[in-house]
């Protein structure tokens, strides 16, 4: 798979999961200590327009704010010392992602906004869980007033308001009827 050039000031879905489809995140520790990680190594580098954690795989949605050098050296810090924790705490050793992290850029406004209610709504195709409930989504960050390292009023203005934001969550058929597979 030859993968996706970064660019910067463009739109990407990143995306990995566990070796074999093996658990990347065991416990909610792990998911925290992942957000934390990422906040240190990518900040300033990419802002977040959303994201979800399942126990085996991750989706970003994100726009570069720097180089391609810069993000995949980020990215490659954020994994490593993920990975680190992740093995010396399970008592493990080798590989936990996939190879590469796969990205995909996106080539409009629709895309992005049909992509960023599909990783919402992650937790709902994978486990029948109640989206909106998820602890690891962005999507709780959307409906709170607390501060947040998601482009909360970018990605507001991107659905219109705060209103069209949840009709559009709230369309049980809206992704099922799509074609677009991003896994």
């Amino acid at each position: 798979m030859k993968l996706e050039v970064l660019q910067k000031d463009c739109y990407y879905h990143v995306y990995n999961r566990g070796i074999n489809g093996a658990n990347i995140f065991e416990n909610d520790a792990n998911k925290l200590y992942f957000l934390k990680q990422l906040a240190k190594y990518l900040e300033n580098k990419i802002s977040i327009f959303a994201y979800c954690l399942m126990n085996n795989h991750f989706h970003l949605v994100v726009r570069l704010n720097a180089e391609e050098r810069e993000v995949i050296q980020a990215f490659s810090n954020l994994f490593n010392s993920y990975a680190k924790a992740f093995n010396k705490q399970f008592n493990r050793t080798g590989s936990l992602f996939e190879k590469h992290f796969k990205r995909i850029k996106l080539k409009d406004e629709t895309y992005l906004k049909q992509l960023i209610v599909y990783v919402h709504l992650n937790p709902k195709h994978h486990f029948d869980l109640d989206f909106k409930n998820f602890r690891f989504s962005s999507y709780r960050a959307f409906l709170s007033d607390k501060e947040s390292k998601i482009e909360r009023d970018e990605v507001l203005t991107l659905f219109g308001d705060f209103k069209n934001f949840i009709f559009y969550h709230n369309q049980k058929n809206h992704l099922l009827n799509e074609t677009y597979t991003f896994e």
